[in-house]
């Protein structure tokens, strides 16, 4: 059995026929070797650990703010996804001092 590789950059979904090659290689059984062992049981349960805790901090919540109606437009301006790029906006703010220094004077 070959290996294939493929590489998709982030933020983008990968190309159909990469989707086509993962779905039929998903059909052959697995094969553990000495490079790639099978996991124990203590790692399995330490990666679903891990793995609801990185989508713990991931989630998002719903929150509800008034905005300047001429903020909000220009935020609506940009199109599809306009919620996320306000959060975003949101993140660089609290994470920059002088920003904030500079927003509640």
């Amino acid at each position: 059995m070959a290996i294939i590789t493929s590489t998709v950059p982030v933020g983008t979904k990968p190309p159909k026929d990469v989707i086509r090659r993962i779905k039929k290689a998903a059909q052959y059984p697995i094969t553990f070797t000495e490079d790639c062992p099978e996991s124990s049981p203590e790692a399995l349960q330490e990666f679903a650990h891990l793995a609801a805790e990185r989508n713990r901090r991931k989630k998002k919540q719903a929150v509800t703010i008034r905005i300047a109606p001429d903020v909000l437009e220009r935020y609506k301006i940009m199109g599809k996804g306009y919620t996320g790029i306000m959060a975003d906006v949101l993140k660089y703010a609290v994470n920059n001092p002088d920003i904030l220094t500079e927003a509640i004077k």
